[in-house]
């Protein structure tokens, strides 16, 4: 693991000092299209500016508003929604409702496609999936604002190193949006993209890929590549993936089952300090009929 987790705070890697990346840094500012100048991360008074961390030497984002970078995402999206050529633009946070007028949840961004007479033509859903995190990364974030000049900071010694919590990540967050919001886009045949980094990615099952004519999906998978030059990094295009959305949401969803045996050695276990006398656990009905 790196010594130090952060990647990059208000929008700069924690190694850049220069004039640019420190009045970023000293007005809270987001330089990724936030709805307002500063970033409003966790607390607006007192916003965790972490974009992204390093899941071994790779940055990860963590933040859904980093994915805003020159709104390339918009731009991929449209692509696979519309055809060539058409207007559209981006509206963000839109609500879904379902059949019983009970909200779904937000949607990120709604790409809507319009005629000359501003009136819709189309539209598609973008999801943007950053990484949750496990560990603590205030602690390391409150020490570098402190002295933001302590860049070779060790922090591999301390209590709950933070890492990306890939698991939580797509059966907390990204499943259950594909189940409610994506059932919803599904069933008035909308199509969707999910902008992802490509670490999260590579931790999915293997989806099984079609032709783009044929998807209802469009996976933007993304990497953040540093910029020698500008000392930052950028939001790079990885790959896109095409699906169905019936099979991804399948694989998604779906648990890979390890070895049975291994469940049975488990409960043999739990039952042999049963049968002990060991267990704390509740007892069984036959002892209670018995005594």
């Amino acid at each position: 693991m790196p010594n130090h987790p952060l990647a990059e705070v208000f929008g700069f890697p924690i190694t850049n000092h220069s004039d640019l990346a420190n009045r970023y840094r000293d007005h809270r500012l987001c330089p990724f299209n936030n709805r307002v100048p500063n970033c409003t991360k966790d607390k607006a008074n007192d916003p965790l500016g972490v974009c992204s961390i390093y899941d071994d030497h790779n940055a990860t984002v963590t933040c859904p508003i980093r994915f805003r970078e020159n709104w390339l995402i918009a731009e991929h999206a449209s692509d696979f929604f519309f055809p060539k050529g058409a207007k559209w633009t981006s509206l963000t946070e839109v609500r879904i409702n379902d059949r019983n007028g009970r909200s779904a949840g937000n949607i990120d961004v709604v790409l809507v496609a319009y005629d000359e007479r501003g009136r819709i033509l189309d539209f598609g859903s973008l999801e943007v999936q950053a990484v949750y995190i496990s560990g603590n990364i205030r602690r390391p974030f409150e020490k570098f604002m402190n002295d933001s000049t302590v860049t070779d900071l060790d922090w591999t010694q301390e209590k709950n190193y933070p890492r990306p919590d890939y698991l939580s990540s797509s059966r907390k967050r990204l499943a259950p949006q594909m189940i409610f919001k994506g059932g919803i886009l599904k069933a008035w045949k909308k199509k969707q993209a999910v902008a992802i980094d490509r670490g999260f990615y590579e931790t999915l099952p293997s989806l099984k890929e079609v032709a783009k004519k044929d998807a209802d999906i469009a996976w933007l998978v993304y990497d953040l590549k540093l910029n020698e030059q500008r000392q930052a990094f950028d939001l790079t295009p990885h790959k896109t993936v095409y699906t169905e959305f019936d099979s991804a949401l399948n694989q998604i969803t779906k648990a890979e089952a390890g070895a049975v045996e291994d469940f049975i050695h488990h409960l043999q276990e739990k039952l042999d300090a049963r049968l002990e006398g060991n267990s704390p656990e509740a007892p069984i009905l036959g002892d209670i009929i018995l005594s």
